[in-house]
C-alpha cells in the first residue's frame, strides 16, 4: 500500500491506494476469520443456501423458472447487506473479542438507519435487474419463454440468442458493478464508524473504486467467480463461499480506508 488519498469533503476518511494482488490477502485473512468462527460462518452460509432454494421454489410456483439465472445473480447485488454480521465478527476479532450469534445478528444496531438505507438501495437495484431481465426475455422470446429444461440450450447454445446474451450480460454487469461500487466499503464503514451517514459512505465507496480501479475490478471478478462456484454446486458451495467473501470484505475495507485519527 503506497499512499492514502484524501476522499471528498470528509478529511477524517481517507482512501488508501492498494496493490493489484491485495485481494488474495483479503481472502487469506477471511479464511482465518472463518476458521476462528466456523459455526457463525456456516450459519450465514446455510442462510444463503436456503435463500437460493426459496428463490427456486418461488419461481417454480409462479411459473417463471426461466428467470432463475438473473435472480440468482441477485446474490451479487444484495450479498454485502446479508453479511453485516460477518463484518461485525471480523471487527470484534481484531479487538480480541469473540462474537456470539446474537451479537452478529444485532450488528445492524450499531448504525441501523444508515445501514438499512444501503440495503434498500441494493434491493432496488435487484428489483430493477429482475424487471429488466423479465423484459429482455419477453422481448426476445415473446410470450413463450424457454422452459426450465431447455433454458441452457435456448439461451446459451442457439445462435439467435447471441444478442440476448450480449445485452443481458451488459445490463447485468453494469448493475452489478454499480452495486459493488456503492457497497465495497460503505457498509463496513457505517458499521465501523456509526457517526458516518449513508450518503457520505456511498461517496467514499465510489471513490475507493476510482482510486483503486484495477485492484477492485480484480476483487469484483473474484467475487463473481466464487459466487458462481457456490451457485452451480446447487447452493451448497455458498456455505463456504458466502462467509469467506463476507469476512474477506471486512479486510478489504480495512486496507482501503485509513483508520480514524491518522
Amino acid at each position: 500500500m503506497a499512499e492514502a488519498v484524501a476522499a471528498g469533503g470528509a478529511p477524517a476518511i481517507r482512501i488508501r491506494r492498494i496493490e493489484l494482488d491485495q485481494p488474495w490477502t483479503w481472502l487469506a485473512k477471511g479464511w482465518q476469520d472463518f476458521r476462528a468462527n466456523p459455526a457463525l460462518g456456516v450459519f450465514y452460509g446455510l442462510l444463503a443456501a436456503v435463500t437460493g432454494y426459496l428463490i427456486l421454489l418461488g419461481l417454480w410456483w409462479a411459473g417463471m423458472l426461466y428467470l432463475v439465472l438473473p435472480l440468482l445473480g441477485g446474490f451479487l447485488l444484495v450479498g454485502p447487506i446479508l453479511t453485516v454480521g460477518l463484518y461485525e465478527a471480523a471487527r470484534r476479532r481484531e479487538a480480541g473479542q469473540m462474537t456470539t450469534f446474537f451479537e452478529a445478528l444485532a450488528a445492524f444496531q450499531r448504525n441501523p438507519t444508515q445501514i438499512a438505507l444501503v440495503g434498500v438501495a441494493l434491493l432496488l437495484l435487484m428489483f430493477a435487474w429482475a424487471r429488466l431481465a423479465a423484459m429482455l426475455f419477453m422481448l426476445y422470446f415473446g410470450g413463450d419463454p424457454p422452459s426450465f429444461e431447455n433454458l441452457f440450450a435456448q439461451t446459451f447454445l442457439e445462435p439467435d440468442a447471441l444478442p440476448f446474451l450480449v445485452i443481458g450480460t451488459a445490463v447485468g454487469g453494469i448493475l452489478a458493478f454499480i452495486a459493488f461500487s456503492m457497497s465495497v466499503i460503505s457498509i463496513p464503514l457505517l458499521l465501523d464508524r456509526p457517526e458516518v451517514n449513508v450518503i457520505e459512505a456511498i461517496i467514499k465507496s465510489f471513490e475507493a473504486v476510482q482510486v483503486n480501479f484495477f485492484p477492485l475490478l480484480f476483487w469484483a471478478a473474484l467475487i463473481v467467480v466464487f459466487t458462481i462456484a457456490g451457485l452451480v454446486t446447487l447452493f451448497l458451495g455458498l456455505v463456504v463461499v458466502l462467509p469467506l467473501l463476507g469476512f474477506a470484505s471486512w479486510h478489504a475495507y480495512r486496507d482501503l480506508v485509513e483508520p480514524a485519527g491518522r
